[in-house]
């Protein structure tokens, strides 16, 4: 019996995050973050293992003295169905319940991988990109929201109006944030960026391609301003999008500086 007693003790821990907390102060987010895990992302049809910068939390009530750290890497290890909006939904339900939480959030940097074809000799190479997933619970009300930042090309309208040939052209970012009332593919998010560039960039082009691209640049040129509000423009005609920014940099080529613009719905 004294056996059996002991080992009964030896097995029982005390749950110490379960205690009660006497100061009465709520804590609106505390989990972990930096945590770096495998992520199946879902593209269209297609499914791109990646993996995935994690940041997890909930809401703590005012009486409870700890979260239970270790269950959010519990409930990343338990992901087993690629990622789109509606499955980060229902993840995020999950992990609250895991959680015994109403409140939290979830958030997930990744890159990915396009596959595009050249304009004119229509070689084909994989262009990245960097995405995000945040998917919130606050308030009895689930929000997710989707973020790509795309790699474009602009040409300066200013450069050309006032140079006899020739204008100064670089490369640019376009960040799109949006909140997702309906799933919309990652290549969609990506085309509202390309489109509203002075061109698309491709990682490998031919010599009629880089002639392409080196002219479209130039009958279409773009300052920040254009391409942030033309950006703007598309997502505020998508009735799947909801609450939006949208944010452009110019990594100048004639300045040591960068310019930037940003609009927010």
């Amino acid at each position: 019996m004294n056996h059996m007693s002991n080992l009964k003790d030896a097995l029982h821990i005390p749950d110490t995050q379960s205690a009660r907390d006497e100061r009465h102060l709520a804590i609106q987010r505390v989990g972990v973050k930096s945590v770096r895990y495998p992520l199946q992302l879902r593209i269209g049809t297609a499914v791109l293992p990646t993996v995935a910068d994690w940041a997890l939390d909930v809401a703590l009530p005012a009486d409870q003295k700890g979260t239970h750290m270790s269950r959010f890497v519990a409930w990343l290890d338990a992901l087993g169905e690629p990622m789109d909006a509606p499955m980060l939904r229902t993840q995020l339900a999950v992990m609250l319940d895991k959680l015994h939480a109403t409140e939290g959030r979830i958030e997930a940097k990744f890159p990915f991988f396009l596959r595009k074809r050249a304009p004119v000799s229509g070689v084909e190479s994989l262009l990245e990109y960097q995405g995000a997933w945040i998917a919130e619970a606050k308030a009895g009300v689930h929000t997710v929201f989707a973020e790509v930042t795309v790699p474009v090309k602009s040409l300066c309208p200013c450069s050309k109006e006032i140079s006899d040939y020739g204008a100064h052209n670089q490369r640019s970012h376009v960040t799109i944030r949006a909140e997702l009332l309906q799933d919309i593919p990652w290549t969609e998010l990506v085309r509202f960026a390309e489109d509203a560039a002075s061109s698309e960039i491709w990682p490998m082009l031919k010599r009629a391609d880089e002639k392409w691209v080196t002219e479209r640049a130039y009958e279409n040129p773009k300052f920040v301003e254009d391409m942030v509000r033309d950006v703007a423009l598309a997502l505020n005609a998508d009735a799947r999008i909801g609450r939006y920014s949208v944010d452009v940099e110019n990594f100048e080529s004639i300045h040591a500086h960068s310019a930037f613009a940003r609009i927010e719905r």
